[in-house]
């Protein structure tokens, strides 16, 4: 083999190999694939010219263990691997937690386009096995879909079915073209829910079987369950599906499968989003406030006990229209939709990092639904704001919901 030095890019080399077995390997098809360091997690890496020509690999590692990695990537049709020394931010937001969102900057070579890769501790050449991944994100047309919803993460055996039903039919309401599911588990009749969406389209099911690898929380901080890494991931997925659709999709909503975004000056997302980037044309990052609707106070006289929905295991969200009053700010959270191609870095409750600016939406042309148990279970129901915004769709969702359930069987 012979070295050429590129003297104008850091850490950056060429590798001419003569039987280049690296580039000709198997491409894995893993979520999660786990490096030999067992420190490091790469979950997929994904080409980003929005400021230099470099790999983003989206990855999980060990906060303090993993210091240095490397980026090998393939020529297209030469025996060539071009080398550069990984820049590792494990993101801020990681809540102490030993493990976290991770993003490894690769440079690119300067004159050729590599469309596979593999990530390795050393730069020194070896016979080891190496996964080699495919650069995602390479065309990058326009997008096809409006609005994609990525949903972190499916567990815990998940059955709540009818939410479920009603919160994906009161999506395609409000115009969704995609929900994508990061799942680690569910009911066996919650996977009979996720087949029948899938056949129709409208739900992308991602593989999230981290729990084969770390031991994982299913709280939000360290100090409520001191294991690998918080709340299955969470960070770390939200992060590779803003990248996974940057180029699919006009918009991302970040949220749970309990909560929606409900325009109120407005029938639908494609609407309000019209309105709320024609008035900021710089914004990257769309807040909400987040309001609760306690799942143990139900209405009175209801209207919505159809009996055959009771039957089906989960919450009817028609049923609960009283919501919690604002609490402390720090202790109520926004969601968002974003603009993905503007979105550097993400977490949970903010974008760490964009190119665009935030807009914090007035509650009066929408907010966030969260249907959960109480966080104010001190709270006298007298206390509770009575808010039937979503009754506006009863009538198109009762009837969408139903004809679901039926050709599901249900």
């Amino acid at each position: 083999m012979t070295f050429s030095f590129l003297q104008n890019r850091k850490f950056s080399f060429m590798l001419v190999v003569k039987k280049n077995h690296f580039c000709q390997g198997t491409l894995t098809n893993n979520t999660i694939t786990p490096l030999r360091d067992n420190r490091t997690f790469i979950i997929a890496p994904y080409f980003d010219n929005r400021k230099e020509k470099i790999t983003r690999v989206i990855a999980i590692a060990h906060h303090k263990e993993v210091k240095e990695m490397y980026c090998w990537f393939c020529h297209p049709s030469r025996d060539e691997i071009y080398i550069s020394k990984a820049k590792i931010h494990v993101l801020s937001d990681r809540f102490d937690f030993p493990y976290g969102a991770t993003h490894l900057h690769c440079l690119e070579p300067e004159d050729w386009d590599p469309h596979y890769m593999t990530i390795h501790w050393s730069p020194n050449i070896t016979t080891d096995p190496l996964p080699l991944f495919a650069i995602r994100n390479r065309e990058t047309d326009r997008p096809l879909l409006d609005f994609t919803v990525c949903i972190s993460t499916m567990f815990g055996g998940y059955n709540n079915v009818l939410q479920f039903v009603q919160t994906v039919e009161m999506y395609k309401i409000l115009g969704v073209d995609r929900v994508v599911i990061y799942k680690n588990s569910c009911s066996p009749l919650m996977e009979k829910v996720l087949d029948f969406y899938i056949a129709k389209g409208t739900v992308e099911i991602v593989p999230w079987p981290i729990d084969s690898y770390l031991n994982v929380s299913s709280h939000w901080h360290h100090a409520a369950d001191p294991k690998d890494i918080g709340y299955y991931g969470q960070v770390t997925v939200l992060n590779d599906c803003v990248y996974r659709n940057m180029y699919k999709s006009r918009y991302v909503l970040l949220n749970d499968i309990d909560e929606i975004i409900l325009p109120i000056k407005y029938p639908d997302w494609k609407t309000m989003m019209q309105k709320l980037q024609e008035q900021h044309p710089w914004a990257a990052v769309f807040f909400f406030q987040s309001h609760l609707f306690p799942n143990h106070v139900f209405t009175p006289n209801d209207p919505f006990n159809i009996s055959s929905w009771r039957k089906i295991p989960g919450t009817n969200i028609l049923q609960h229209v009283f919501r919690e009053p604002d609490r402390n700010p720090n202790e109520n959270p926004r969601k968002m939709i974003i603009d993905p191609r503007k979105v550097i870095q993400q977490s949970v409750h903010k974008a760490l990092w964009a190119y665009g600016g935030n807009v914090y939406v007035p509650m009066n042309v929408g907010f966030m639904f969260h249907y959960r148990s109480t966080k104010q279970p001190q709270l006298p129901k007298e206390s509770l704001i009575r808010d039937t915004s979503l009754w506006r769709y009863n009538a198109s969702l009762v009837e969408n919901v139903s004809k679901v359930l039926h050709q599901i069987g249900l």
